[in-house]
């Protein structure tokens, strides 16, 4: 499709001499003044550039800016200006002005800027769009499962999301919670605003005060320059603080004061920077054993966890385990080309008697490395990793054991019952002589 652009100027030899000049490689469209081209906008809503005159009667250039960038935010505003002019043009381009080109027009130059407006134009719907899709990946509905249990949490993550409440998301090491962080910011009002991680974990104490707040230049040994930390660049957006158990005594108290005040300074600075950041806390531990201990402050804690989500282990949402291996079954054979239409009733029964101590991710790499290894168009027993088999066989001899001390038991119950007689216990247990005495000699019984 060819790009659009609507050539404003209330000189006419000026606009017509530019429309010649873009007609070649544009559709273009002129206007004597800025009324003119929003009547062309709302009749057509869909020009790609503006290229206006910065001073023109009645409405000048910054209005018709103003105007377009509040109705017409995907078209660009290229602005027309004479020298004497460039100090207003350049305050247009902080209202939202592309970018601009002096009198007399140099032809070659504005080509450069519009096709370098319509590559920018492109980046921002590609980066629309993809943000949509990540919207839509993590909607509060799209969390994987039937179960009572993560039906319960996506209710709450629904209800929760749309707030600017501080949310503690709990629970074993894969078992999602870094997905739900996902959803309640893309759900949340702050949801085209940045969303920030910081794996609390694998900092050193003072190395998580800089990533946290950031520093100024000096502020320690290799500090050459200075640096943002996690809390600015979340600004009008979410701050994801995974593994929070794992933050220093020290440091809590400067976490705290961030969110009482919702202001800090950068490590070695004296800068107080506000803030208006939403936290969402993630952790594998304990925090109310760790407060008990002294290794997290109480009122850091009771800070954190104004709402909490406790994620389930895949343990406790067994009915959710043949879903989500479909989930994932389907995922990867799309990614490795492969035409898979199943899971063997045989290789089912392994995947939902195994335990999961990794959880939910430790299903999927276990789908994963099933479908790489298939060679039909069924997952077979065959195809599970090794580590499967071993926990049922685990099972299978934990099982057996127990039948054997019950058998055992029962029939030196009984021969004790029946006094000692070999024959009236071999009758009331309904078995032969023979088996009785071999029994009796496995148990060391003369």
């Amino acid at each position: 499709m060819t790009p659009s652009i609507l050539i404003v100027d209330d000189d006419r030899n000026t606009r017509e001499g530019v429309a010649r000049e873009l007609s070649a490689n544009y559709e273009t469209f002129i206007a004597p003044n800025g009324t003119e081209a929003l009547n062309i906008l709302n009749d057509r809503g869909d020009i790609d550039i503006i290229l206006t005159d910065l001073m023109m009667p009645s409405m000048d250039g910054i209005e018709l800016l103003e105007k377009v960038h509040t109705s017409f935010k995907n078209t660009s505003v290229i602005l027309i200006t004479g020298y004497s002019s460039i100090e207003s043009a350049v305050d247009a381009m902080r209202k939202g002005a592309y970018d601009y080109i002096t009198k007399p027009i140099d032809l070659n130059k504005l080509e450069i800027i519009i096709k370098n407006a319509l590559e920018n134009k492109r980046l921002r719907t590609e980066n629309s769009m993809l943000k949509q899709r990540v919207r839509e990946c993590f909607r509060a509905d799209s969390l994987l499962g039937n179960s009572q249990k993560m039906t319960e949490i996506t209710e709450l993550i629904k209800r929760v999301a749309p707030t600017t409440a501080t949310v503690l998301i709990q629970g074993e090491s894969g078992t999602g919670k870094e997905l739900v962080a996902n959803m309640i910011h893309f759900d949340s009002l702050v949801a085209g605003g940045p969303f920030i991680k910081a794996n609390c974990s694998v900092f050193a104490e003072g190395v998580l005060e800089s990533e946290l707040f950031g520093h100024v230049r000096g502020a320690f040994t290799g500090a050459i320059t200075e640096k943002k930390g996690r809390f600015e660049l979340a600004d009008n957006g979410t701050l994801l603080l995974d593994e929070v158990g794992d933050i220093p005594l020290s440091t809590q108290v400067k976490l705290l004061r961030v969110l009482q005040e919702k202001e800090f300074e950068r490590v070695g600075g004296t800068k107080t920077i506000p803030v208006n950041v939403r936290i969402i806390s993630a952790t594998n531990k304990n925090l109310y054993d760790l407060v008990k201990e002294g290794k997290f402050r109480e009122d850091l804690f009771y800070r954190l966890r104004v709402v909490i989500v406790t994620m389930p282990t895949l343990r406790e949402k067994k009915d959710d385990i043949p879903l989500l291996a479909d989930y994932y079954l389907r995922k990867f054979s799309d990614l490795q080309n492969k035409t898979i239409a199943g899971i063997s009733p045989e290789a089912m029964g392994l995947i939902e008697a195994y335990s999961w101590p990794g959880n939910v991710r430790e299903l999927i790499n276990c789908i994963e490395s099933s479908v790489v290894l298939c060679r039909g168009d069924i997952i077979a027993v065959e195809n599970l990793p090794p580590y499967i088999f071993e926990d049922s066989i685990k099972e299978t001899v934990k099982t057996a054991n127990s039948l054997y001390e019950i058998e055992k038991k029962t029939i030196l119950e009984t021969l004790d019952r029946a006094g000692g007689n070999k024959v009236e216990t071999a009758r009331i247990l309904a078995i032969g002589l023979r088996t009785l005495y071999r029994k009796l000699k496995e148990y060391g019984v003369p």
